[in-house]
């Protein structure tokens, strides 16, 4: 396996690529505050003829995701479009338009089920559980629900993750996400459908956006997908054909930030995905 390359900007690396795929939380804004100058390295990557689609394991709509931009001051003129887990797992809803479903996460979450044929319902009478994240993602864990997901395995439901996240960063502190609910349930035998980063489909559907906006194919090898989580973005990243840039002050900040380069690398030899390029932070 090839060395993971730091770079100290993504300029040293832009006439590779055509398309860049950018992680929103963890990259663009730590859901408190944007990162300003990751969005100014959007807009210089726009400027150098990149096309940017941010792509987020957000379990709500883009049209959301483009409000909460608006909030931190990020510019649209930062990206070309903007793909989230919340729009796959729509379609997915869809599919199943009419049958009883136990929605467990927060009423934040209630824009990915709007104007859709949904019919909620408590834990006993559902036909498939839609996992956006936990009730209560600043006390609860996924742990909280294992009376509840062991009910579900065993009457062989179907749980549809809308953010496959196990963790995200808020505001400096570490919050449990979806993922770590799909995860737990995966491990008591349940059946988990995923909707976002690292599986196809949200990628999938973040080219067919870039190659409308560019009006013409993009080839594979000239995509880049940047984001700061191993299991997801970079994991993405390398099952779909695109080279993976690690932002090292994500989540995985504790055991990267302070390491030497040379420490780095024995840290993603470890793991089960390794990034083709590193930085610190997202900058031009």
């Amino acid at each position: 396996m090839a060395s993971t390359l730091p770079l100290a900007g993504f300029s040293e690396a832009a006439d590779r690529f055509d398309l860049c795929l950018c992680d929103v939380w963890g990259v663009v804004h730590n859901g408190v505050a944007a990162y300003r100058e990751a969005v100014a390295a959007l807009m210089r990557m726009r400027q150098h003829g990149i096309s940017v689609i941010l792509v987020t394991n957000a379990p709500r709509p883009s049209e959301v995701i483009i409000g909460q931009l608006d909030g931190f001051s990020v510019p649209r003129e930062a990206w070309d479009g903007i793909v989230t887990s919340g729009d796959v797992c729509r379609s997915l809803i869809r599919a199943r338009a009419g049958e009883p479903m136990f929605r467990l996460g927060p009423d934040r979450d209630l824009p990915l089920i709007a104007g859709l044929d949904v019919r909620e319902t408590g834990p006993e009478a559902a036909a498939y559980v839609l996992c956006t994240g936990l009730f209560d993602d600043e006390k609860d864990t996924a742990a909280t629900y294992a009376e509840l997901l062991a009910g579900f395995a065993a009457r062989g439901l179907p749980l549809i993750c809308a953010n496959p996240d196990l963790v995200v960063e808020r505001g400096g502190r570490i919050i449990p996400c979806a993922g770590s609910v799909a995860l737990a349930y995966e491990e008591i035998g349940g059946q988990v459908i995923y909707a976002g980063k690292p599986h196809r489909p949200i990628y999938e559907a973040a080219l067919a956006v870039a190659e409308e906006k560019r009006g013409a194919p993009i080839a594979v090898d000239r995509i880049c997908a940047v984001g700061d989580a191993i299991r997801t973005d970079i994991a993405g990243a390398e099952g779909f054909g695109a080279a993976g840039i690690m932002v090292l002050a994500g989540i995985h900040a504790q055991d990267l930030m302070e390491a030497s380069w040379e420490e780095r690398h024995g840290w993603f030899g470890r793991q089960t995905h390794r990034p083709a390029y590193a930085m610190p932070h997202l900058v031009w």
